[in-house]
């Protein structure tokens, strides 16, 4: 049992140097495939942790499966028991984290629609009266397509073409469905703390991935630039006002001064020749190696019992 053993230390401990390795691979695709890219990620590395422990915990019911006595197992390895113990009580402990977090979310998102009861609907903007300078994507709710918030503030803080280019920055998140690419990731790092780093530099590139979503709408890339940059310096001194406590995308969000200098630079584009080779190579390799290592943990555990049935039957 030591190479299984070998292989269970390497399936958990494995997600930490992918994410290491997908955040860096991530810096060399547009926006768009990057969120992609450390979506998917996330949710790979996640299910492989899971598929170690459901492996773990499933050692004395093959054992029983295969007609072999527990007993003859304890004695090739003792701590199987424990073993499928601590990975059930692991595996708990993640589906009650998973659903405490999606409870948190949904009722965070109700808390968001309410805050928002006195808004004006403008089509598929929401105006919110006050003097707060705010504005986030708002997903939909309970049959209520989402909308685009604003605040009465921030209406009066942009010019028009700045508010152009907000709105469409926030469109962007809706038409893109971001908030789930986020919530993937959330919940994914419930399973594997690992995957928190990615959750945070997916918040970066879901925001530039509005950013360019916005250039395009507008035409003009240093308009989009100047309009984000004057937004978050007009709630710099402000908290989030609503109070919803909500996770929101918001064009204000995010490292603003990294996000404004890419703006200033030509379209992203995917990389060409060997950058583009290796990005994708990376990522498939970090990925296909977090898979196969938990697909190695439940044959290498199946295997042995079939062994030790085979020789405890045989004998």
């Amino acid at each position: 049992m030591t190479y299984v053993l070998a292989l269970v230390v390497l399936a958990l401990a494995l997600p930490w140097g992918a994410a290491w390795l997908v955040r860096r691979l991530a810096a060399l695709l547009p926006p768009r495939e990057a969120c992609w890219a450390l979506t998917g990620a996330a949710v790979l590395m996640a299910g492989g942790t899971i598929a170690v422990l459901a492996g773990l915990f499933h050692v004395p019911f093959l054992a029983s499966l295969e007609r072999l006595p527990l007993a003859h197992v304890l004695e090739a390895w003792p701590a199987a028991v424990p073993t499928a113990g601590v990975a059930g009580v692991a595996l708990a402990v993640q589906l009650a984290l998973v659903v405490r977090r999606w409870r948190k979310h949904r009722s965070l998102l109700k808390r968001a629609w309410r805050s928002t009861d006195e808004g004006v609907h403008d089509g598929d903007v929401l105006v919110v009266p006050g003097g707060e300078v705010d504005a986030f994507a708002l997903p939909g709710h309970r049959r209520r397509p989402g909308r685009v918030v604003v605040t009465s503030g921030m209406v009066g803080a942009l010019k028009p073409a700045e508010r152009e280019v907000l709105l469409a920055h926030e469109r962007a998140h809706l038409s893109g469905r971001h908030h789930l690419l986020a919530a993937v990731v959330d919940l994914s790092a419930r399973v594997h703390p690992a995957v928190r780093s990615l959750g945070k530099q997916l918040e970066f590139y879901l925001e530039r991935w509005a950013d360019e979503a916005a250039a395009v709408a507008v035409g003009n890339r240093k308009v989009v630039a100047g309009a984000i940059a004057r937004a978050a310096l007009a709630r710099a001194a402000q908290r989030r006002s609503l109070g919803t406590g909500y996770p929101v995308l918001s064009a204000t969000t995010g490292p603003v001064p990294q996000r404004v200098e890419a703006l200033l630079l030509p379209r992203p584009t995917a990389p060409q020749g060997g950058a583009r080779r290796a990005a994708a190579w990376g990522l498939t390799l970090t990925v296909a190696l977090s898979m196969a290592a938990a697909v190695a943990v439940a044959y290498g555990l199946h295997e042995y019992v079939e062994y030790a049935a085979g020789a405890v039957l045989g004998g």
